[in-house]
């Protein structure tokens, strides 16, 4: 009978020291108000998963699809501001 051992070096992988670039952290600051703005709705969301919805939760969720509309809104205009010839 042979027995069968798994080599670490094969089987581990290699320990990645990767860090995010600054551009890549810089990005995500600038996405964060939509990131936050999600959040808020999935909370909203969440909250009426398992219980009938009260005209608050109508109004809690509304106002966060509104608040991620606005956020996706900004973060599209510096976009676009940002594209060389596009003026806003």
């Amino acid at each position: 009978m042979k027995t069968i051992v798994a080599l670490p070096a094969l089987v581990t992988a290699a320990p990645l020291d990767i860090e995010p670039s600054a551009a890549e952290l810089d990005a995500i600051e600038q996405e964060m108000p939509l990131i936050l703005a999600q959040v808020e709705l999935l909370d909203a969301q969440i909250m009426t998963i398992d219980r009938p919805v009260n005209e608050l939760d109508e109004r809690r969720v509304r106002r966060a699809r509104r608040r991620v509309l606005a956020a996706r809104r900004v973060l599209a205009n510096k976009a676009t501001a940002q594209v060389p010839g596009v003026r806003v």
